[in-house]
């Protein structure tokens, strides 16, 4: 609990057995009300231990994807009461340790969102993320930061902590069940006006930490500029996507911040 806010963490895992419990060891349990698992399909004992450890687990008995395994982590966590929702993946590779300073900066109203950065100092390549990997990175987010008209650090980070306010007003549901979800729901917050806070996080590299491998890589990278440039293209009037807020939507809240600074941006 954070004054007064309920504070949940999700894990979104698949094949996460060897991982989840070093992870979870270091949640900061008098913080974090609850800790929700979602297990897409894994064939190890990761949702077996899950329960263990006393977590709240639901299980897709099928691989569904990344994208709609964090469609149920935030729909579970909303039924359950959470206002602060933390999502840190069960592979060890960023530290829950950044935990309380995440639930901070959204439980302050600060921020709606914050993000664990990994490019931010010098977490990334001293963590031993691929070089490739980090020129990608980089290349991506100078494009989508033109496109999009944002200033963030980097949109592939799997570390990131969300009012709950934000969580409702975005519509998931209609995302991609693929990586390229955790982009279009960055889009979408930027899109409705909601702020973004970055804190620089330390990442781990090793063999049993999740990675997708280059064809996957390459397939994400290309979704994440199509996400970009059709937001572009929505904004400009050029096609209009349901993804995102349409145009008069868009002038009707920038009218009302304006008229009311502290109104809801979520709608």
């Amino acid at each position: 609990m954070f004054e007064q806010q309920r504070v949940v963490v999700v894990m979104p895992a698949y094949e996460a057995a060897k991982t989840l419990e070093r992870t979870f060891r270091e949640i900061p349990q008098p913080l974090v009300d609850e800790v929700i698992l979602v297990d897409d399909g894994s064939s190890d004992d990761t949702a077996t231990l899950a329960q263990a450890l006393g977590m709240f687990v639901h299980i897709h008995p099928a691989n569904r994807g990344y994208g709609a395994n964090q469609k149920s982590c935030y729909r579970i966590a909303l039924q359950r009461g959470a206002d602060i929702i933390v999502m840190v993946h069960p592979d060890y590779q960023y530290s829950p340790r950044l935990i309380p300073a995440m639930v901070s900066m959204v439980g302050s109203g600060h921020y709606d969102a914050v993000l664990g950065s990994r490019i931010l100092g010098r977490g990334a390549l001293a963590g031993g993320m691929p070089r490739y990997k980090y020129v990608a990175n980089r290349c991506l987010t100078l494009v989508e930061n033109l496109l999009v008209g944002a200033k963030l650090s980097e949109y592939h980070t799997g570390y990131r902590a969300f009012s709950r306010r934000l969580l409702e007003a975005i519509p998931l549901e209609q995302n991609s069940d693929d990586f390229v979800f955790d982009n279009q729901m960055l889009v979408q917050t930027l899109d409705r006006g909601f702020s973004i806070g970055e804190i620089s996080c330390p990442t781990r590299y090793f063999d049993e930490a999740s990675s997708i491998n280059f064809r996957r890589s390459c397939i994400y990278g290309f979704g994440v500029l199509g996400t970009a440039l059709l937001y572009r293209l929505h904004r400009m009037g050029i096609i209009r996507s349901q993804l995102f807020r349409s145009r008069e939507a868009g002038s009707e809240l920038e009218a009302r911040q304006r008229r009311d600074p502290g109104s809801d941006p979520g709608g």
